[in-house]
């Protein structure tokens, strides 16, 4: 058994992986290399206790600096990364690379990456990501690598950043028919009238797309969900999957709103995370549907991967209402990340838009 895919069903089966772990605490993951820092971040507080003492449990990532997270060679799988950055969320960019590529096959601000494009703080309780106080980051995206993986995070803001993190992962045989993990960012602000949101497109090779998280800044009054997402597949002219409704796509219906306990003849958005899909982030400026709200939502394809062949493009609409009830394209406030796996190469991703681009405001 290589030890990749655990779960409750096979969780008591034996296994000749070897878990290994990097963090401040041991840069390097190798085995019985934890605890021996003799200096670092902690060495102020540490009152020269010594190795083992809690010496270098984070490390500072200067302003316009790249740090290295990980560097394994050999073939595994991450299985689970913890984090807890400070500063702005969108100005630390985290990049994953497999196999020696040159190409990242994760470019993705670090906030985003962990559904929390807002960089304000929203629990989120799921398979695949879960944020937990204070801004307790984890993913528990398998991502299996047969030569080399290399991870890092880029520090593109003004400010020196603080983080914490552990990157839990094992040494093991990968199957032939593992593929890769993927994710990429997207922002429009604003989306020009009447165009479409793309969430991916460019995507070449053989794989499955795997989840979709959305940080949706609504520029309008109203309800901003009317528009269908569509995935197309392998040389699509038309879409295969067409949605009905942005709250539909997150598994929610009717806009997501209930009655408030408070007013029993209003509605209002209700927050939602569930283990695939949710609404877990809604911030209110001023009522409850009036513009400048702003919405994190995320829908993991665990047990329905989208599956292609080739090529892959998805896209989002985005409208909303006239006052006469005629469809309305809106011109919103959009970022978006897509994860999938594939086969390698990974196809170059668009540029990632400069600091003021990604900035939110």
């Amino acid at each position: 058994m290589s030890g990749l895919g655990m779960h409750l069903g096979n969780l008591s089966r034996l296994s000749d992986a070897k878990t290994r772990s990097i963090s401040p605490e041991n840069f390097t993951g190798e085995k019985g290399g934890g605890g021996r820092a003799t200096e670092g971040e902690g060495s102020r507080a540490s009152r020269d206790l010594g190795p083992g003492w809690k010496v270098s449990p984070c490390v500072q990532i200067g302003a316009g600096t790249t740090f290295t997270l990980a560097d394994i060679e050999g073939s595994g799988a991450i299985q689970q990364m913890w984090m807890t950055p400070n500063g702005h969320l969108r100005h630390a960019i985290l990049r994953i690379y497999w196999d020696d590529q040159e190409q990242p096959s994760v470019e993705c601000p670090i906030g985003d990456f962990f559904a929390s494009g807002w960089g304000e703080f929203a629990q989120l309780s799921s398979l695949a990501v879960c944020v937990n106080p204070r801004n307790g980051f984890n993913s528990y995206w398998e991502m299996p690598f047969r030569k080399r993986c290399r991870i890092t995070l880029e520090n593109i803001g003004h400010d020196s950043m603080v983080l914490f993190y552990q990157v839990n992962y094992v040494l093991t045989d990968v199957p032939e028919d593992a593929a890769y993990f993927h994710a990429q960012f997207r922002r429009m602000n604003p989306l020009p009238y009447k165009d479409v949101f793309t969430i991916l497109e460019g995507i070449e090779g053989k794989g499955h797309y795997v989840g979709t998280y959305m940080a949706w800044g609504v520029n309008n009054n109203g309800w901003w969900g009317e528009g269908e997402i569509k995935f197309y597949l392998d040389g699509d002219e038309y879409p295969t999957i067409c949605g009905t409704g942005t709250e539909d796509y997150f598994c929610g219906a009717y806009g997501f709103l209930t009655p408030d306990e408070n007013r029993p003849h209003k509605r209002i958005y209700r927050e939602f995370t569930t283990p695939y899909a949710g609404m877990h982030q809604v911030l209110r400026p001023d009522g409850n549907t009036r513009s400048q709200m702003r919405f994190g939502l995320y829908r993991w394809h665990i047990p329905d991967p989208v599956r292609f062949e080739t090529d892959l493009k998805v896209t989002i609409q985005a409208l909303g209402w006239t006052n006469d009830r005629r469809y309305l394209p809106l011109r919103d406030d959009i970022a978006s990340v897509a994860f999938w796996y594939q086969a390698l190469p990974t196809a170059p991703f668009p540029e990632l838009p400069g600091r003021d681009d990604l900035e939110v405001v």
